[in-house]
């Protein structure tokens, strides 16, 4: 089965379009080092939890959004090797392609997929 990395981001809501022309450059430099497919998700109907949520674990400010993204990889092994070309690559370096959000509050993980219905 394929393998997941998954990401949580709080944005700022008026970086809409700037963080989507950001993760369109980022998805072809992903799917140049092994990615089968990136996924960019901009929260509508993220509530406000109790105890825990989206919006609790990214610390969003009332004028950010959630935003929920996963990159799919063919093996754990393609994206160990992939990511690293990914973190070299000088396109996805903060001076060419800055992040338009605080990377500090992104929350991220590895995934072995164990259903896939």
């Amino acid at each position: 089965m394929e393998y997941i990395d998954g990401f949580v981001a709080a944005v700022p809501t008026a970086n809409r379009e700037i963080y989507k022309q950001h993760a369109e450059r980022a998805a072809a430099v992903f799917k140049e080092h092994g990615a089968l497919r990136l996924v960019e998700c901009w929260g509508d109907d993220v509530p406000e939890g109790k105890l825990t949520s989206f919006p609790m674990a990214v610390q969003r400010k009332p004028d950010e959004t959630v935003v929920f993204s996963w990159i799919s990889w063919p093996s754990r092994e393609v994206r160990d090797e992939g990511m690293k070309k990914v973190m070299d690559d000088p396109r996805l370096q903060p001076y060419t392609n800055p992040m338009p959000f605080d990377g500090k509050r992104m929350i991220y993980g590895g995934f072995q997929m164990i259903v896939d219905a």
